[in-house]
């Protein structure tokens, strides 16, 4: 490992197949041929090679409930929407990690953590993870940037994490949806793009 990585992880959030996939239940509000779809797919498969080739540590975090939803709060709107369109079942294709974005199952170096909140640190083992890798500096990517991205890395940030935004590997349904959150952000981390979040 680079000495000057030591410390750095990357957080990835929600990269499965009902936000990502054409045909999937949620798809970021995005048509199935748009091509900040295949965008924001090409900068998250660069994000995470760029990762391993460092051998920095990669938490892959994954959105699921219970067939039912009993383990779901419906006090949001974004909430009752995902109970309403059936979607991010546990066990389901849906849930599941978009292929090319799938965790290294053979690697030491990458962990899966599911959430049930918008905050993927909210009830999750993530911070005990990054304590484990001993992470000082975060870099967050994934979908919807004004949704798990925004509120995963001001959470980041109160907890004294350095963090980068990986801006290309996010995605909102509306473009002024993700560019206000990346303007929001970067009053408490730094937006990056490409290599540069490397740095």
């Amino acid at each position: 490992m680079d000495p000057q990585s030591k410390g750095s992880a990357v957080l990835a959030l929600h990269y499965q197949n009902d936000v990502l996939h054409p045909e999937g239940k949620i798809r970021v509000g995005l048509s199935a041929d748009s091509p900040v779809r295949s965008a924001v797919i090409a900068a998250a498969q660069a994000l995470l090679q760029g990762a391993r080739q460092r051998q920095w540590p990669i938490v892959h975090v994954r959105i699921a409930f219970q067939p039912d939803y009993r383990d779901l709060i419906q006090n949001a709107p974004i909430f009752r929407n995902v109970a309403a369109i059936g979607a991010v079942v546990e066990g389901s294709w849906g849930a599941a990690f978009y292929e090319s974005l799938a965790p290294d199952a053979a690697s030491t170096r990458e962990f899966v953590v599911r959430h049930r909140r918008v905050n993927a640190f909210y009830g999750t083992q993530l911070e005990e993870l990054l304590r484990i890798v001993d992470a000082r500096r975060l870099v967050i990517a994934g979908v919807a940037t004004h949704s798990v991205v925004e509120s995963t890395v001001r959470h980041a940030v109160d907890m004294g994490y350095e963090v980068t935004v990986a801006a290309d590997a996010c995605a909102s349904a509306q473009p002024a949806e993700h560019d206000a959150s990346l303007r929001s952000m970067d009053l408490i981390a730094r937006i990056g793009r490409g290599e540069a979040v490397f740095s």
